[in-house]
C-alpha cells in the first residue's frame, strides 16, 4: 500500500536539463514544487575526474541505476525482434544529462519552426521528403525569442550574437534568428587550430563564428570562468564552470523555499482520476512506494522515458496510455542519429594540432550549409548540417584515429606507429544534420523486455530515410573541403547513413501541434487529454535544427513552466 503524501501545486519528473530549469519559474510564482529524480546530487570533487575510462568508456558514473535497467531496444522494420542497445545515452543525477553534456548551446533557425510551410513557398510539395510526418511547429521562432534570451542569461551561455534586433555582425552567425541583446559572456577563448580553421573558411567564402556554450568564459553568477582543462566531452565540470542545471537553476529555486527535491525518486506512475485528470505521481524510494498528490505534473525526463511513463499510465480514461487516445503517443519520433553516424569527417595534416586541452565547444562552426541557408533546388533533399571544427581530443580517443588508407590493419606494430606519429596530427569534425520525423519510425513498448518491476521498455522502429544521408553527404564534402583548404593531406568520412537507433539527441513522440489528431500536446506542451500534465523536453519537438537541442529544451520548459505558473495563481 502506498504511503499518500501531503498534497502540493507542482510535482516536477526529472531534474536534468528540462525539468530542472521548469523549477525556478514555479518557484519563484511562490507555487509549491517537489522535485522528483531518479539519481541523487554528484560530488564534483569526487564524481568528475580527468579520466578518459572513467568518463568516456565505463561512462560518467551516476547516482542511480533506473536507466541502466530500462535501456530500449530497437529495431529496423516491424517484422523483426528489437534487440537492446549497449547502454542508454541519459544520466540518472540532480541535474541529469545537463552535466555531462557538450554544453554546446544553440537556438534552432527561424526555418526549424516552419519546415514544411517554408519548403513547399521555396520549392514545392515535390521537395517534401517522402514519408515525413513534418508539420510546422505550433509557434515560431519569434515567440520563443523571449525564453532562448532568459535561458542564456539565467544558466549562463557564452558566445557572440550574429543578428541583434535585425542588424547582421559578422563575427557572429549571421544566420541565426535576430536577437534582443548579446550574449551574457564573450565566446570561450580561441587557440591556434581554431583560429587556423576559420581562416581557412574565410578563404572559401564561408561565415565562420564561434559556437555558444553553456560554460562560463568568465566568471558570472558566483561561479568561476572555464579553466580549459577538458574532460567536458562526457564529464561533469569539477569547478562548476559547466552551466548545468544542478549549479543554476535548481539550487536558486531551492533558495526561494519552495522547491523540495527528493532524490532516489523512481516514478512508475502518473495517476489520473475518472475524468483523465492527472492528481499525482507514483514512485518507489528505498523500497517503498509513494503517492504524490498534486495539482498539476510536470513531466521532464528524456525523451525515451516521457514517452515510456506515459504509455505505461493507462486507466480507464487513458487506456493505452496518457495522451495515445488517438494513437499519437510515440510517433514522430526520430533523432539525430539518422544521418550524423554516416556523415563524420575527420583529416590528418603534416604538422601537430595541439587540441588535446580545452572544451568541444571551444570550436569554430560554419552554418552556411545548414537548414535552409543555400538554394537546394535541383539538390533533391531539404535542410543541410553545421559544420563543427573542434578542441579536446584524449589519448584513448586519440588512438581510434581512422588510418586514411595509409596502414592496412588497425593492430599490430605498424598500426602502433602510425598512431604514434600522427595521434596528435588528425582531428574530426561534428557535423549535425537537420532531420524529421517519418511514418516509419516510431516508439511503443517491447512486449519481450521488462525492466525490475516488470514493466515493458521502450522499443524503437526506425526504417530507412533518403533526405538526411543525403543532405548529411552533402555537407560531408562540403566538411571535406573546408580541412583541405586549412592544409589536411588525408580525408575520410563524408557519407551520409542511417546510424544506430538510439540518439543523445532525442526527439519527438510527444509531439505539440494544435491537431489533436498528428500531435500529443497543445503548443504549450499540455496533453490533449489531460490539461494540468504538462510535457517537457526534447519529446515535443517536431523537427531538429542541425544542432544540438538543450538549450531550445530548456526555453520550452521555461515557457511551459511560466504558462502553469500563470493558471495556477489565477485558478
Amino acid at each position: 500500500m502506498a504511503t499518500e503524501l501531503p498534497e502540493t501545486d507542482v510535482v516536477v519528473i526529472g531534474l536534468g536539463a528540462a525539468g530542472g530549469v521548469a523549477v525556478l519559474p514555479l518557484a519563484r510564482a511562490g507555487l509549491q514544487v517537489i522535485g522528483l529524480e531518479a539519481g541523487s546530487w554528484m560530488n564534483p570533487g569526487e564524481d568528475y575526474r580527468a579520466d578518459e575510462i572513467h568518463n568516456n568508456v565505463r561512462s560518467l558514473v551516476t547516482t542511480g541505476h533506473k536507466v541502466g535497467s530500462e535501456i530500449p531496444t530497437f529495431r529496423t522494420s516491424p517484422d523483426q525482434v528489437a534487440r537492446q542497445a549497449a547502454r542508454h545515452p541519459m544520466m540518472n543525477a540532480v541535474g541529469g544529462t545537463s552535466i555531462h553534456y557538450h554544453a554546446q548551446s544553440w537556438r534552432l533557425n527561424p526555418w526549424d519552426f516552419r519546415v514544411k510551410s517554408s519548403t513547399l513557398q521555396r520549392y514545392g510539395a515535390d521537395y517534401l521528403p517522402a514519408g515525413s510526418t513534418v508539420e510546422d511547429w505550433p509557434l515560431g521562432y519569434d515567440e520563443l525569442e523571449p525564453y532562448y534570451d532568459h535561458i542564456e542569461y539565467e544558466v549562463g551561455v557564452s558566445g557572440k550574437a550574429g543578428n541583434i534586433q535585425g542588424t547582421i555582425i559578422p563575427e557572429g552567425n549571421i544566420f541565426e534568428g535576430p536577437r534582443r541583446r548579446e550574449y551574457p559572456m564573450p565566446p570561450l577563448r580561441s587557440c591556434e587550430y581554431v583560429d587556423h580553421m576559420k581562416q581557412a573558411a574565410l578563404t572559401l567564402g564561408l561565415h565562420p563564428y564561434r559556437g555558444p556554450a553553456a560554460i562560463n568564459s568568465q566568471p558570472y553568477q558566483g561561479r568561476p570562468g572555464c579553466a580549459f582543462h577538458g574532460w567536458c566531452d562526457r564529464g561533469g565540470c569539477h569547478i562548476r564552470a559547466k552551466s548545468s542545471t544542478d549549479v543554476t537553476t535548481i539550487p536558486r529555486a531551492q533558495a526561494t523555499g519552495n522547491l523540495r527535491v527528493v532524490d532516489n525518486a523512481n516514478v512508475r506512475r502518473i495517476v489520473t482520476d475518472n475524468t483523465g485528470k492527472a492528481i499525482g505521481v507514483s514512485y518507489f524510494r528505498d523500497g517503498e512506494e509513494f503517492f504524490q498528490p498534486a495539482r498539476a505534473v510536470l513531466l521532464g525526463t528524456y525523451t525515451y522515458e516521457n514517452i515510456r511513463l506515459l504509455l505505461l499510465s493507462q486507466s480507464m480514461f487513458h487506456p493505452n496510455g496518457i495522451g495515445n487516445n488517438r494513437g499519437q503517443l510515440g510517433r514522430h519520433y526520430f533523432g539525430h542519429w539518422d544521418a550524423q553516424a554516416g556523415a563524420g569527417v575527420s583529416a590528418l595534416f603534416p604538422f601537430d594540432l595541439n587540441i588535446w586541452y580545452g572544451a568541444i565547444a571551444q570550436g569554430v562552426m560554419v552554418d552556411d550549409w545548414a537548414d535552409d541557408n543555400f538554394d537546394h533546388s535541383g539538390l533533391g533533399f531539404i535542410g543541410g548540417a553545421s559544420l563543427h571544427a573542434y578542441t579536446e581530443k584524449h589519448p584513448i580517443a586519440a588512438a581510434g584515429m581512422a588510418t586514411f588508407g595509409q596502414v592496412g590493419k588497425r593492430w599490430g606494430s605498424e598500426w602502433k606507429q602510425f598512431v604514434a606519429q600522427n595521434a596528435g596530427r588528425w582531428a574530426s569534425a561534428y557535423v549535425q544534420t537537420n532531420t524529421l520525423p517519418y511514418d516509419n519510425t516510431w516508439a511503443d513498448l517491447d512486449p519481450n523486455v521488462k525492466d525490475p518491476f516488470g514493466d515493458p521498455v521502450l522499443r524503437i522502429t526506425s526504417g530507412p530515410k533518403v533526405n538526411e544521408p543525403k543532405a548529411a553527404a552533402h555537407a560531408g564534402s562540403k566538411m571535406l573541403e573546408w580541412f583541405r583548404a586549412a592544409g589536411a593531406i588525408a580525408v575520410a568520412g563524408g557519407q551520409g547513413g542511417n546510424g544506430p537507433a538510439l540518439s543523445t539527441h532525442a526527439h519527438g513522440g510527444t509531439r505539440m501541434g494544435t491537431d489533436p489528431s498528428t500531435s500529443v500536446t497543445d503548443a504549450f506542451g499540455y496533453v490533449h487529454d489531460c490539461p494540468n500534465l504538462g510535457v517537457i523536453g526534447g519529446s515535443v519537438m517536431g523537427t531538429a535544427g542541425a544542432r544540438n537541442p538543450t538549450q531550445t529544451i530548456q526555453a520550452l520548459a521555461w515557457r511551459t513552466a511560466g504558462h502553469l505558473a500563470q493558471r495556477l495563481k489565477s485558478a
